[in-house]
């Protein structure tokens, strides 16, 4: 891997490692909407002038069905409900879970009459994935939260069916275009949403709630597509996968070194098993068409976490 290379690979890994920290953060004084809100809206205001720029946005427009379903299932649902869980779960705990993504994804491939052909290999790393999760959730979290651990499988599954839609309705389509109206359409749900829940603060966030909502917005989603573009460019779309190995160690250091989150031996024993069963099991799969500009979800499975 060439200097640049190693350089976009290690961005890419922080902006999408730092997420989980920064929900976190923010959620500890406002209301969930509100994140998704303003990350949503401030992410739009800075892709859909590059997007228009580039002629982007009505070929993406045309197909506005599934262009709907993707920010629905991959947006508008599983941002709420990871920043609702992180105000129940340690940021890491969830960064380890959606690293299950891949595991659901082999589950979506058999319900929607497209299974794979399974190796033992494959089959070997599902069950590892699921004792990996079996021990994050009994042993880690302790079944204490079992609320927020069902709010992390409502993202999980949102995140392992939108590459699905993209892959088959609009794998043609510029991915900045895509991200871009995803991120308008969740924005523009959420504007009635948060009044209409009464979630609004009461008073005006501290500045670290504030920089982390727009540092969401800025980073973790609008620059990190970008970067990703880039990588993928650089090192070429199945190298780029392995971000997915790296975000869910970002998330767990970066819990234990701001957040003071604990790091026990079961939370090291279900990160091991979670990420050796998701690589395992994407192994020997069948690849899907590369668009000339890769769609919006990333080789993690989805947007910007």
């Amino acid at each position: 891997m060439s200097r640049r290379g190693i350089l976009l690979f290690a961005a890419l890994g922080l902006a999408w490692g730092i997420p989980y920290l920064l929900i976190k953060v923010a959620v500890q004084e406002v209301d969930p909407a509100v994140v998704v809100l303003g990350r949503s809206a401030l992410g739009a205001l800075v892709l859909l002038p590059l997007a228009l720029a580039r002629r982007q946005v009505m070929p993406v427009l045309r197909r506005w069905r599934p262009l709907l379903a993707y920010s629905v299932v991959e947006i508008v649902l599983p941002w709420y409900f990871l920043s609702s869980a992180e105000q129940r779960l340690p940021s890491s705990t969830a960064g380890l879970l959606l690293a299950a993504v891949p595991l659901v994804g082999v589950a979506i491939a058999f319900l929607t009459g497209r299974p794979e052909r399974l190796s033992r290999t494959n089959w070997f790393g599902i069950l590892a994935g699921m004792l990996g999760v079996a021990a994050l959730v009994g042993l880690d979290v302790g079944g204490s939260d079992l609320i927020g651990v069902a709010e992390m499988a409502v993202v999980i599954v949102g995140y392992a069916v939108g590459p699905v839609i993209l892959a088959r309705r609009m794998s043609d389509l510029p991915g900045t275009g895509v991200v871009a109206l995803s991120l308008a359409i969740t924005a523009i749900v959420y504007v009635p949403l948060v009044p209409l829940l009464g979630s609004w603060p009461d008073r005006v966030p501290s500045a670290a709630a504030i920089g982390s909502i727009v540092t969401l917005a800025v980073v973790c989603s609008a620059a990190a597509f970008l970067i990703m573009f880039a990588l993928i460019a650089e090192i070429g779309p199945v190298r780029t996968t392995m971000i997915t190995y790296v975000n869910p160690a970002v998330a767990v250091v970066a819990g234990a070194l701001v957040l003071h989150e604990r790091v026990t031996v079961w939370t090291v024993i279900g990160f091991a098993l979670v990420l050796s069963g998701s690589y395992l099991v994407s192994r020997r799969r069948p690849r899907e068409p590369v668009p000339p500009e890769p769609a919006a979800a990333p080789a993690a499975g989805g947007p910007p976490r």
